[in-house]
């Protein structure tokens, strides 16, 4: 059996913070401001991870007043996701993710994250879309206010 699940985050951009998209530590004068690292493309994945496998959500898991999660590496609450939806017997099949974000261009840093979301979740490359795109200076992500990710994602049972 097959699901399929949608997630979608958004995070502020500010000054004093690293900027770490897809497990990946981009170069940039602002970070994204939140509980954890912030890793808004991370958190869209363990959305559409948990939904799939129809699992509430990521705050539903890690809540952001739980002092153990402050600062903690979005890498490893994918993880945890990955381990979550196993108890209901699923498994990672592919993700999609779109990250919309004025600046910095995130396409030169697109393989490493490929690579390090495939590790983590324990799947093929190849079944990690990462695509980014601008808003042409419109809204939030256009102003540099903010960056935001969407996942779908295709999860099946294992076995």
């Amino acid at each position: 059996m097959m699901r399929v699940g949608f997630g979608y985050d958004v995070h502020r951009l500010v000054e004093g913070r690293s900027l770490w998209l897809g497990g990946v530590l981009v170069p940039h004068e602002k970070g994204l401001l939140g509980h954890s690292d912030a890793d808004v493309l991370i958190h869209a994945v363990c959305d559409a991870l948990l939904g799939a496998a129809n699992m509430r959500d990521i705050g539903y898991h890690f809540p952001d007043t739980a002092g153990e999660y402050e600062g903690i590496d979005s890498k490893i609450l994918l993880a945890r996701t990955v381990e979550l939806i196993a108890t209901k017997g699923y498994r990672v099949g592919n993700i999609d993710v779109t990250v919309a974000a004025q600046r910095p261009k995130l396409n030169p840093h697109i393989p490493e994250m490929q690579r390090t979301l495939a590790r983590v979740m324990g799947v093929d490359e190849d079944a990690v879309s990462i695509k980014a795109t601008t808003t042409e200076r419109l809204g939030f992500e256009g102003r540099e206010e903010g960056i935001s990710a969407s996942c779908v994602c295709l999860i099946e049972k294992a076995g």
